[in-house]
């Protein structure tokens, strides 16, 4: 089994910082496919990493870096949603902070919950190109389209790079338990970091599609938006969360490969590298 980023010491989960966490699901890809292939591409660009993280001047990789075995994403719809809700489970009880590579956006249903449990008034941080709040969609309340919409119902749901939101969603963005800040309000990041820390509270857990970024960062996702919030910027808003809150959880969705290109998953990696590096000791 790959690895994330197969550094040249391997840590057991007991004695690492992070762990990584493959839950190759879909079912519910309304548009471009390959979702389920998101994780692997994801842990085979890790190995083409760099150790030495340029911007944070260390090789976080020493903290202690576990992969996970995948998720057993076969069998029925809420069979696997428990399981994943299980595995979850396991790392909400304590040990290293899990990083869950998807996968389609769905997944977020089962992986939160454990957390709120751990941490009550716990916070969603939502990055995406699309608000997710639809109740179901194409029949189904486990759809990509919905992954936010259980979550809204418990706890505060902070949303920023939305710039998609279907007529069903318009009462629930900025209503209730959410907050969104749309991508055509081109708010500086500087600026944008400050209101969403302000909308969170202590306890966040990070949700991240990749369509939230431009197509020219991570071109290969099933539902690609233009528009979007571009690498730098994205950054500097993430860093100033890991860095005034607890992050407890992060999961990365919805990179969907593309044959003959790797420049998706390389950046997926990346980012899931430098968060690490966010969230590490300084």
């Amino acid at each position: 089994m790959k690895r994330f980023l197969e550094p040249p010491r391997l840590c057991g989960r007991e004695a690492s910082l992070f762990a990584v966490v493959p839950v190759p699901y879909e079912r519910s890809t309304s548009y471009g496919r390959g979702a389920a292939r998101g994780p692997a591409a994801v842990l085979d660009a890790s190995s083409q990493l760099e150790f030495w993280d340029e911007e944070l001047a260390c090789q976080t990789w020493e903290r202690g870096i576990y992969t996970a075995p995948p998720v057993n994403c076969k069998g029925p719809v809420e069979t696997v949603f428990r399981r994943m809700e299980a595995v979850a489970r396991g790392y909400a009880g304590g040990g290293p902070v899990p990083f869950f590579i998807g996968g389609e956006h769905s997944i977020t249903q089962a992986l939160y919950r454990p957390f709120l449990e751990k941490y009550p008034g716990l916070s969603i941080l939502h990055f995406d190109a699309h608000a997710d709040l639809r109740d179901r969609y194409e029949g189904s309340p486990r759809s990509h389209a919905s992954a936010l919409y259980p979550a809204s119902l418990e706890c505060r749901v902070v949303q920023f790079g939305i710039r998609s939101v279907a007529p069903e969603e318009a009462c629930r963005v900025n209503a209730g338990n959410v907050k969104t800040f749309f991508a055509h309000q081109r708010i500086p990041a500087a600026r944008l970091a400050e209101k969403i820390l302000a909308a969170l509270g202590k306890n966040v857990y990070i949700t991240l599609d990749v369509d939230g970024f431009d197509p020219s960062v991570i071109p290969a996702t099933g539902t690609p938006q233009p528009g979007g919030l571009l690498w730098h910027e994205t950054l500097d808003i993430l860093r100033a969360v890991c860095r005034r809150r607890k992050v407890v959880a992060v999961d990365v969705v919805e990179v969907s490969p593309v044959k003959g290109q790797s420049i998706s998953e390389f950046a997926a990696a990346k980012l899931i590298y430098r968060l690490m590096g966010y969230l590490s000791p300084r």
